[in-house]
């Protein structure tokens, strides 16, 4: 069996407990009380260190690194997973984490059900691999930043009705809510510009022709995360604005990482 599975089912497990331990405390919260958390971030965090190792095995090899689609999903949600369950210790976003840890156990799941031979191998190259590490960690953020989103439009939505909803009830107050989403596409717009930095840097041609969409799409995601922050210190923006242009910016980095990866790999048959 692989070392994957035997790492990957009890993280999945992990992850399935975890969830299961935070939705249990959704009614105290809404009866105002506040039942600890720090049971379910722990099992979550040993969920992260056995998907970690799961992934080890799977992605690093002997001709370099293999960042075969489902494999950069998987890390992608396990950076993300961290995330906010590191921000969760010190703040209370662990409600954050009740979307995240499904969208990881997927990602993960799906590594695991349909493994493959190494189809994206990126060599053991320093500079590409740091390219490659600002590139995860900025979609990370930003996919943090695109469920604060969802969660400050829902928030939005129960108060232009009057009528909050249980889990609204629960989340963090809007303003609060908003300074946390600005923060994340603030870290994710410098990570990404860095990324970016060091692919011109560092690619033989990233305009090459299985890198032109790809090149071209981050830069769009790029100035549209970089307008929105412009808007928010220039003009005020926020509320249904902020989330529009977080969306449709993460809406475009999603086209420019995932949907180039797939079709290149799985369409097209392009190894790269």
């Amino acid at each position: 069996m692989p070392a994957a599975i035997w790492f990957g089912i009890p993280a999945l497990a992990a992850y399935a407990a975890a969830a299961w331990l935070l939705w249990r405390r959704l009614p105290r919260l809404r009866a105002g009380e506040a039942p600890d958390k720090k049971l379910a971030l722990a099992i979550g965090l040993l969920g992260a260190l056995l998907h970690a190792m799961a992934l080890a095995s799977d992605v690093c090899c002997l001709e370099g690194i293999d960042l075969g689609v489902l494999k950069a999903l998987s890390l992608s949600g396990l950076v993300t997973l961290l995330l906010v369950l590191g921000s969760s210790l010190r703040q209370p976003l662990e409600n954050l984490t009740l979307p995240v840890l499904p969208l990881t156990m997927l990602a993960l799941g799906a590594q695991l059900a349909w493994p493959s031979a190494p189809r994206s191998l990126v060599g053991t190259q320093p500079a590409l691999e740091v390219h490659i590490l600002l590139s995860i960690l900025a979609y990370s953020l930003f996919t943090l930043a695109a469920l604060q989103a969802w969660l400050l439009a829902s928030q939005h939505r129960a108060l232009h009705e009057r009528r909050p909803s249980s889990f609204a009830r629960i989340l963090p107050p809007l303003e609060h809510m908003e300074t946390l989403l600005f923060r994340l596409i603030g870290a994710g717009f410098v990570l990404l510009t860095l990324a970016l930095v060091t692919g011109f840097m560092y690619l033989e041609d990233i305009f090459a022709q299985h890198l032109l969409h790809k090149t071209v799409l981050s830069i769009v995601s790029w100035a549209v995360f970089g307008g929105l922050l412009l808007g928010r210190g220039f003009l005020g923006w926020r509320g249904r604005t902020a989330v529009r242009w977080t969306l449709s910016g993460f809406g475009v980095l999603l086209l420019a990482y995932f949907g180039t990866k797939i079709v290149l790999e799985w369409v097209l048959g392009i190894i790269r």
